[in-house]
């Protein structure tokens, strides 16, 4: 497998907002203003080949010490379960705004 990073704007399939890509860093995977993110990957960050392609929902958020803030999204169709590291521009108090659970 290759990992390739595409660095793409995006519409939230969650609350429509126009996503832009991170101006440095890594790409962007979820919405910064609903945290929401797409099932695009399948058996690593980047590679874009799941077939799923339903949203996933953030459902938990954890400061990891090593790696900062990150937010564990799960699939709304195939449950699978996916943390993700957050972004520097992510609004982190979307998580207690929406009944996630």
């Amino acid at each position: 497998m290759v990992f390739i990073a595409r660095e793409e704007p995006f519409t939230c399939g969650h609350c429509q907002a126009a996503v832009e890509p991170l101006k440095h860093g890594s790409y962007r995977n979820h919405c910064p203003r609903c945290l929401w993110s797409k099932h695009v990957d399948d058996a690593g960050p980047g590679d874009r080949a799941s077939t799923c392609e339903q949203l996933m929902q953030p459902v938990q958020l954890d400061m990891n010490a090593s790696k900062g803030w990150r937010i564990l999204h799960k699939c709304t169709r195939c449950k699978k379960e996916q943390w993700n590291k957050a972004a520097p521009d992510d609004d982190l108090s979307a998580f207690t705004q929406e009944p996630f659970l």
